[in-house]
């Protein structure tokens, strides 16, 4: 089973921003001890949780610390960005760190309106994703779509691609161009099983890709007694219910005011965001995971590990690792 993390960068509660970017570095470090196959960056925008930003900056500090493990965007949200200007950045990744950089692009803008406006993107700019991601992949294959115009770096890196996605949209959209489609089951559970057995039965084969092939998300909770773990999970669920219901607030919640908030209905539904989730010791972990790859139809799973704390989070890293057998 192939096993990747997502890391979203998290800012953990009275930690920094660097400490964030130094923990992604520790994290990775582990991963590539540990077998996993690749590690993913999120861009996000005004959120103040999240540090994954500006996702090809980190992959690019991330790579200068690791040596081989795969490093990528989970993802781009390409219509917030010129096709040429993301080609440039992830050509420069491939010149870089060689054929070790993977470039996931969404259509979402990963953030909330007025951001949206401040990143000056039309609200209309989700419907040329498709032919931004053409563009996007003429470029990097060094036929460019329009006349006189390269990328450089990037002509010619076939850096390769992944939709991402978390409806039928993506699935469509991977299978009619043979890209690799990764589901954003981790948060977004709705539509896994649909938009899986969409992409495989409408896959037509590319240069990229000869078969079909899909990464779902999946959370993980994994801890040396299930005790710690459901303990975590507890946790994290507090953690990310406030994080949505209060977020850009200038107070943080008091422990009272979020046990009002964890009765209501916006809670319940926020909870449910991380329907698939493994938590326990590593050995009820690994059957989970083998479970939903088997569920999902999933060539991959890629991991995002909900501790609040890095050592926690790194523990559930380890754990998971040792109990899949990966290294």
């Amino acid at each position: 089973m192939k096993l990747s993390i997502l890391d979203l960068a998290p800012i953990s509660p009275e930690s920094t921003i660097a400490d964030s970017f130094h923990s992604s570095v520790r994290l990775a470090q582990l991963a590539e001890r540990s077998g996993y196959e690749r590690v993913w960056y999120a861009e996000h925008h005004n959120m103040s949780t999240i540090a994954s930003s500006a996702t090809s900056l980190l992959i690019g500090h991330v790579a200068h610390h690791t040596e081989h493990i795969r490093l990528g965007s989970g993802g781009v949200m390409l219509p917030n960005h010129s096709p040429l200007v993301i080609a440039e950045q992830f050509g420069t990744l491939k010149e870089l760190f060689g054929d070790r950089i993977d470039l996931g692009l969404g259509r979402a803008p990963g953030t909330d309106m007025n951001t949206l406006r401040a990143l000056r993107r039309d609200p209309s700019a989700a419907d040329s994703f498709p032919h931004d991601v053409l563009e996007l992949q003429a470029y990097l294959a060094g036929e460019s779509r329009i006349a006189g115009v390269r990328a450089i770096p990037g002509d010619g890196t076939k850096v390769p691609l992944y939709i991402l996605g978390s409806s039928l949209f993506g699935a469509k959209l991977a299978a009619q161009l043979g890209l690799p489609y990764a589901f954003a089951s981790h948060f977004a559970p709705a539509a896994l099983h649909d938009a899986v057995a969409t992409y495989r039965s409408e896959f037509r084969p590319s240069a990229q890709l000869a078969e079909p092939y899909v990464i779902a998300g999946v959370g993980v909770i994994a801890a040396d007694t299930p005790e710690e773990a459901h303990r975590l999970r507890t946790e994290a669920e507090r953690h990310r219910v406030a994080a949505f219901l209060n977020r850009n607030k200038d107070r943080s919640l008091s422990e009272a005011e979020i046990d009002m908030l964890m009765q209501t209905p916006q809670a319940e539904q926020i909870i449910d965001m991380m329907r698939y989730t493994a938590v326990g010791t590593g050995e009820v972990v690994a059957d989970y995971l083998r479970h939903f790859a088997t569920t999902a139809q999933a060539d991959e799973l890629i991991t995002a590990h909900h501790p609040i704390r890095e050592e926690d989070r790194l523990r559930s890293v380890h754990v998971t690792a040792q109990a899949c057998a990966l290294a």
